[in-house]
């Protein structure tokens, strides 16, 4: 909220969701969202690119995004888009967008045939669907999709930033695997950290560690061999995965100018660094040759 209200990117929505910081953010952190939220909806465009938006995305552990509103505004939609997030939280999204006609408008146009569903732990209409589940029980997961009309059949994107590394390695395997075995056309984009082994690596668990975040996925967040590893043998065809350094030097470099003179940044070899921790992993399966 606080990277959007300086200006490195637009998004009407996230005011909705999100209450303004009371201070400053460093510029540094600035960055990095603006390298994630770009190179995330890279990968996640051309997939709706090449599906011609024929095609499902399932938002896993979702929180207060708002990438369907912002779909919904550049007439990208896919046949149908899920959140899926612990039951509290969907709660309080659900709360947000009932109670916010620039929230609940976009899912009233897009919406066709029978009456909406809506209740304190789910949401359903034709395009947009907010399931309360916890993603480290996947058949309970696939169970309360189903229900919200997931199609199998349908080329599908999983997008996960953040989320597999509070799961135990074997947890997330459990998902990933779910996620390969369920879907013949699939891609799934996992943002999360990466080189954790080293001091910096270190320092940066400390101080998670400090405020009660235990992050349980953590030793596979040791290299980027081990992040595509993970795709690799949990059922996915073919993996990448970059660290967020390289992601912003192939982001449009007139835009990376722009926000560049935002705000000042003194340290360029923190950032650098910040941006060698974090990463995107790829990966597909393609019985249809997209």
């Amino acid at each position: 909220r606080f990277a959007v209200s300086v200006g490195y990117w637009k998004d009407p929505y996230i005011q909705y969701f999100v209450r303004q910081a009371k201070e400053r953010k460093a510029p540094e952190i600035n960055r990095g969202y603006y390298a994630r939220v770009h190179g995330v909806s890279y990968l996640i465009k051309a997939f709706l690119e090449k599906t011609e938006c024929n095609c499902q995305i399932v938002n896993l552990g979702a929180g207060m995004d708002t990438l369907f509103w912002r779909l919904k505004d550049e007439n990208l939609l896919p046949r149908k888009y899920f959140e899926v997030d612990f039951p509290m939280i969907v709660a309080r999204k659900i709360h947000n967008i009932k109670s916010k006609p620039p929230l609940s408008k976009p899912i009233m146009e897009s919406h066709s045939g029978d009456s909406l569903l809506i209740d304190s732990h789910s949401l359903d209409s034709s395009r947009y669907s907010i399931v309360g589940a916890d993603l480290r029980f996947s058949s309970d997961l696939e169970e309360k999709l189903k229900k919200h009309s997931l199609d199998i059949h349908l080329p599908t994107l999983l997008v996960a930033e953040c989320v597999l590394v509070y799961m135990t390695p074997q947890q997330s395997a459990n998902l990933l695997k779910w996620a390969a075995s369920t879907f013949p056309v699939a891609m799934v984009i996992n943002y999360e950290q990466v080189n954790m082994r080293d001091r910096f690596g270190q320092i940066m668990i400390e101080n998670l560690q400090r405020r009660q975040c235990n992050l349980a996925g953590v030793e596979l967040c040791s290299s980027l061999d081990s992040q595509r590893e993970r795709l690799l043998v949990n059922g996915w065809e073919n993996a990448r995965a970059i660290d967020m350094m390289k992601v912003y030097s192939f982001l449009p470099q007139a835009d990376v100018k722009r926000i560049e003179a935002l705000e000042f940044l003194d340290e360029k070899e923190l950032f650098e660094q910040l941006m060698q921790h974090y990463c995107i992993c790829w990966a597909s399966r393609d019985s249809s040759n997209l």
